[in-house]
């Protein structure tokens, strides 16, 4: 198994890095170490004490353990012999992290097209469907990443959450978002603001309502934090208001009703213009009575 480590880490060494990453328990990593197991570009086996380097590589095999099949369909959109844009289920992680290796976008993805230098150009949470921009050549990976990097992407979500008559919409909301690592939420904090997202309602049902959401940028949970924040969390969220996740392996009752409907740019290598949009629905809103009955 090869993993790169982030360009973008505060990890001191190696070691800190792959015991978070992989979820796999210190001891489990030491004894790699120890081993000689896990080796750099160079073949040589990576030191205990090894310092982080963002952007470095290292090689080893794990025997993973079994993971729990997430059985939804991941649907390919469009493909080229640059792109590959797919539309996402709920549950499904975009890339390896943590305990989700093997049933992951990217891993599917590599296996079924036969692309193994497959790579994701931006993550979507594994607990929210919908588009997402995969890469296949590495040496173009760098222009399309920059897409999301220089904001060069239009991206609209879709997300049903209560209504509130006295929220007035459409509005733009502005505010400064951290997440600390290891803690599952992330918080709003005084200071600079580097999230924003435009709000909009698109209709309603008795309490319940359907959201348009365009993110300007791309923090950590910015959607579930603003949504949260204007008073009409996101159905399904099992972080905002109240943490009561992470999910559990297998259990796919009550999906995150959030949905990457949009994703628009103009290929930074052939010039297209691209725009997709996904077919998938919120259960929510498509399903409403069913929905509350969960």
């Amino acid at each position: 198994m090869r993993v790169r480590l982030p360009v973008e880490g505060a990890w001191g060494t190696v070691r800190e890095h792959l015991v978070e990453r992989l979820a796999a328990g210190a001891g489990v990593i030491d004894g790699m170490l120890d081993a000689g197991l896990i080796v750099g570009a160079d073949g040589r086996a990576v030191a205990a004490d090894a310092a982080y380097v963002p952007g470095m590589f290292v090689w080893f095999h794990r025997e993973l353990p079994d993971e729990v099949p997430v059985p939804f369909d991941l649907d390919v959109v469009y493909r080229d012999e640059h792109i590959v844009v797919v539309d996402k289920p709920h549950f499904l992680a975009t890339t390896p992290r943590g305990s989700h290796v093997a049933e992951t976008a990217l891993a599917r993805l590599r296996q079924e097209l036969g692309i193994p230098a497959l790579t994701a150009a931006h993550r979507l949470d594994r607990l929210t469907a919908g588009l997402v921009l995969f890469t296949v050549r590495p040496e173009e990976r760098g222009a399309y990443q920059s897409l999301f990097r220089d904001r060069l992407v239009r991206k609209e979500y879709e997300a049903v959450a209560p209504y509130r008559e006295s929220l007035t919409l459409p509005r733009t909301v502005r505010s400064r978002i951290e997440k600390e690592r290891g803690v599952l939420a992330a918080q709003e904090v005084p200071g600079e603001p580097n999230a924003v997202t435009l709000v909009e309602l698109v209709e309603h049902r008795d309490q319940r309502a359907r959201y348009r959401l365009g993110p300007r940028t791309g923090q950590t949970h910015q959607l579930r934090v603003h949504m949260n924040a204007l008073g009409v969390p996101i159905l399904g969220d099992p972080l905002y208001p109240v943490v009561t996740g992470p999910v559990p392996a297998g259990d796919f009752r009550r999906p995150l009703q959030l949905l990457a409907r949009v994703l628009e740019f103009t290929d930074p290598v052939t010039g297209r213009s691209h725009s997709f949009v996904s077919g998938r629905t919120l259960e929510a809103w498509s399903a409403y009575e069913n929905w509350a009955t969960r």
